[in-house]
């Protein structure tokens, strides 16, 4: 005779394990392993420092630098530039933020924003390239590192002078000035960058890249929240710091703002842009990409554009059709009528970028701009 036998299933759910596994035999031998791709391995010394830091934060441990507002001009600068009082801030000020301690101390994170700091951590690498993709001509490009406070200001100048202004009709019959990308999309997009970037990860940077239609910032960290960027509805993205110092340090300088709106005032920026312009976040493994389009780029754009092209371009161009020329009749093709601010921001430039040179004296009449 048949019996129907009960039978039972026994489900256990394993949550995923990040990138940390350790693996504990008695009380004193604890082996440290890092999860890859299919594969696991004992940590090394270095690489167990390394997870330490991603852990538990780079910038909030006290150093035994005592904080001297003289040592920290470029910070002060930076906050009387942003602040909406234009003051510097004070020393209870960045004690109740814990960015210096009550014995006066400084913590890491706000040793970056000093004068004097020399890390490699703080790169950051831009480059202006000719097309869509990263092959041919660069035409500029910068490295900089130092002062947090330094690195920024130097970022947002390239891109600054690297992108371009024209003009779009009014409903009155007359023209407004549009930038190809909002002022505020590129400094918070930035800010975002060096706020939230993962800085335990030796030999890396934040990289900017100006394309003929787009910007594309990318930051070493992974993203931090549960959920993908898609995910979550626009304007109510949750605030987390990877960095809190650091971020503490921008917040004082105005740059920042805890309610971690700066995602959204980047979409506020392009809200009168069609949505194949709107900003894109990108998220891979160990790293974040952020995309914003040039607003002046789509031929469908009503923009009656006095440029199309950035002034360096169009040098470069003149230089293809014309010919050699003098800086004077190269200066003529431009928007410039200062020409020392015409040879630092766009002469200068291309010839420390190897695209032209300067054959004569820098200083005779005679002396011409030619192509390499």
């Amino acid at each position: 005779m048949d019996v129907d036998a009960e039978k039972f299933v026994l489900a256990v759910k394993v949550l995923q394990a990040d990138s940390i596994v350790r693996y504990r035999e008695g009380d004193f031998n604890e082996t440290v392993y890092t999860k890859g791709d299919g594969y696991t391995a004992a940590a090394t010394p270095e690489e167990i420092i390394a997870l330490h830091k991603r852990k538990h934060g780079i910038d909030n441990e006290t150093t035994d630098i005592k904080y001297d507002e003289s040592s920290w001009k470029e910070y002060v600068k930076l906050c009387c530039d942003y602040r909406s009082d234009r003051s510097a801030p004070t020393i209870k000020e960045l004690q109740n933020e814990e960015i210096v301690s009550k014995d006066g101390f400084v913590k890491s994170g706000f040793n970056m924003f000093s004068d004097e700091y020399e890390g490699d951590d703080s790169l950051i690498c831009c480059r202006l390239w000719k097309d869509k993709q990263k092959t041919g001509v660069v035409l500029d490009q910068g490295r900089y590192k130092g002062s947090l406070a330094r690195v920024f200001q130097d970022a947002l100048s390239f891109t600054e002078r690297n992108t371009k202004t024209g003009w779009e009709k009014v409903e009155t019959g007359g023209r407004s000035e549009i930038r190809a990308y909002p002022k505020e999309a590129i400094r918070e997009a930035l800010v975002n960058a060096i706020a939230h970037r993962d800085y335990s990860i030796a030999g890396t940077q934040i990289d900017i890249d100006i394309y003929c239609d787009r910007i594309e910032i990318v930051s070493p960290g992974s993203w931090l929240l549960p959920r993908s960027y898609e995910e979550y509805p626009l304007g109510s993205i949750p605030s987390i710091r990877r960095n809190t110092i650091i971020a503490a340090c921008l917040d004082v300088a105005n740059l920042m703002e805890r309610g971690g709106t700066g995602f959204q005032t980047m979409i506020e920026s392009y809200k009168d842009s069609k949505d194949s312009l709107q900003p894109v976040v990108s998220i891979y493994p160990g790293f974040l990409s952020l995309c914003l389009y040039d607003r002046l780029y789509s031929e469908e754009e009503s923009v009656v554009a006095e440029t199309g092209v950035t002034d360096k371009e169009k040098i470069v161009q003149v230089l293809k059709s014309d010919g050699p020329k003098s800086v004077k009749e190269l200066q003529s093709y431009t928007k410039y009528s200062s020409r020392s601010q015409f040879l630092t921001e766009v002469i200068n430039p291309l010839i420390e970028s190897g695209v032209i040179f300067r054959d004569g004296k820098p200083k005779s009449p005679t002396a011409l701009i030619k192509l390499k």
